[in-house]
């Protein structure tokens, strides 16, 4: 059944029609419990709690396959006026793209002259920039790109999916350039060509990624709600006497929130992603398939006044 629910979800989200009435509808689903907001402005008391509270974040404006170069350089001025926003503001923030939101589909050429103003104007302010990973038949294109910025930038992170069966060794091609990762589990639906199918297998694949780059001496972002996979990367850390400046947990804003509390109270570092913006449905709706649980946030605003 929770495969089922994943496959339906997943269909949904690249439904376009309702994603033009999710538009019209705004929050009306529950939405706004896991996202800031539909403008940064929004979003700027929700990181000031966070961080006042312990927390830090990244923020995700939302939006996915353009296929216009004006709408791509809209993205990269609300990625520069979030920048501006989380230095004005002194806010501890990063914050996290989709190449494919900045003309990945339509050329590297103009992604990387997009990625270079984000880039050069985040070093500005000391902020990270992480490139989201999205799916499998953009994941080599969006890895050779963050290689060719890494050679410049220090403040660049990127993200490695465990359920795709080449991440292994995409870990080890990215070894050279001491990367900022975040390591998850993968959102997208996927065919069984290129990503396990079955989830045990997308689980020991996470853990030993997670091994794999802490020992290699790397940077490490945890994004996961799997308090198993949590209570590997303690246990592991501990082993091996890694600093807890080494790693951090990422979780998503709304979920879990429990969980994000007791591993700040505890002493590790945890990152909240907090996206943003009008294209909400899509990332809505990978949610849900990620975890059926997330589906009462869906009824219950749906059926409250």
């Amino acid at each position: 059944m929770e495969a089922i629910s994943k496959r339906f979800f997943l269909y949904l989200s690249n439904n376009k029609s309702l994603d033009r009435m999710a538009k019209r509808w705004g929050s009306k689903f529950g939405a706004d419990r896991i996202i800031g907001g539909e403008a940064f402005s929004h979003a700027i008391p929700l990181i000031t709690q966070l961080n006042q509270e312990g927390f830090q974040v990244t923020v995700d404006h939302l939006g996915e396959y353009v296929n216009s170069v004006d709408v791509a350089r809209e993205h990269v001025q609300e990625c520069l006026q979030s920048i501006s926003a989380i230095a004005g503001h002194q806010l501890d923030s990063e914050i996290s793209v989709k190449l494919t939101s900045l003309g990945l589909d339509i050329s590297q050429d103009l992604v990387l002259e997009h990625m270079e103003l984000i880039l050069s104007k985040a070093k500005e302010s000391g902020i990270t920039v992480t490139i989201d990973m999205e799916d499998s038949s953009r994941c080599h294109a969006i890895l050779e790109i963050y290689k060719i910025l890494r050679q410049k930038y220090e403040n660049i992170g990127t993200v490695i999916q465990s359920y795709l069966y080449r991440s292994d060794k995409d870990l080890d091609d990215l070894d050279q350039f001491a990367p900022y990762l975040r390591l998850v589990k993968g959102a997208y639906k996927e065919s069984g060509k290129v990503a396990f199918p079955e989830k045990h297998l997308v689980d020991e694949n996470l853990k030993h990624l997670i091994k794999k780059h802490l020992l290699n001496g790397h940077y490490t972002a945890v994004a996961s709600h799997d308090e198993a996979m949590i209570d590997y990367t303690i246990d592991l850390v501990k082993e091996h006497n890694i600093p807890n400046d080494r790693f951090e947990f990422q979780m998503l804003y709304g979920m879990r929130n429990q969980l994000q509390s007791d591993l700040l109270k505890k002493g590790y570092k945890v990152r909240i992603y907090l996206p943003y913006g009008e294209d909400w449905y899509g990332y809505f709706m990978r949610r849900l398939a990620e975890r059926p649980a997330n589906v009462s946030f869906a009824l219950k605003g749906l059926f409250s006044k």
